[in-house]
C-alpha cells in the first residue's frame, strides 16, 4: 500500500514543484526520511556485525556500542567484498545481494557461521 501511495502521488507532486512552500516543506520532509533510512542502516549494521551490543546512555543520549570481542569476521568480510565490487568494481545491485546471499549461504553451510 505504501508504494502505491508513492506511485499515484508521484505526477502531483511534480506539479508542484514551482511553489516554494510546498518544495521547501518537501524538503525537510526528504531529509527526516534520510535520517530515518541512516538510522536503521546503522542499526542493521552493529547487529549484522556484532553479536553483542552494550547500551550507554550519556548526555542525554541512549547508544549500543558494540562489544569489540563479537565481532564476526564472515559478516566483516562479505561487508567489505560488497563495498569492493559495488564502488570499486561498479557491480549492479541485483549481482551483488545474490553473490552476498550465495556466499552467505555457502559459509551457512559449511558450518563457518
Amino acid at each position: 500500500p505504501c508504494f502505491l501511495w508513492i506511485f499515484l502521488g508521484a505526477p502531483f507532486i511534480e506539479r508542484l514543484r514551482d511553489n516554494h512552500a510546498l518544495t521547501a516543506a518537501l524538503t525537510a520532509v526528504t531529509a527526516a526520511v534520510v535520517g530515518v533510512i541512516l538510522n536503521l542502516a546503522l542499526w542493521f549494521g552493529l547487529h549484522v556485525l556484532f553479536d553483542r551490543l552494550r547500551p550507554v546512555a550519556a548526555m542525554g543520549l541512549d547508544l549500543d556500542l558494540p562489544v569489540w570481542r563479537t565481532l564476526d569476521p564472515a559478516a566483516l568480510v562479505l561487508i567489505l567484498a560488497a563495498m569492493i565490487a559495488v564502488f570499486r568494481l561498479r557491480a549492479g545491485t541485483v549481482p551483488v545481494l545474490a553473490g552476498c546471499a550465495l556466499a552467505g549461504l555457502a559459509l551457512h553451510l559449511s558450518g563457518i557461521v
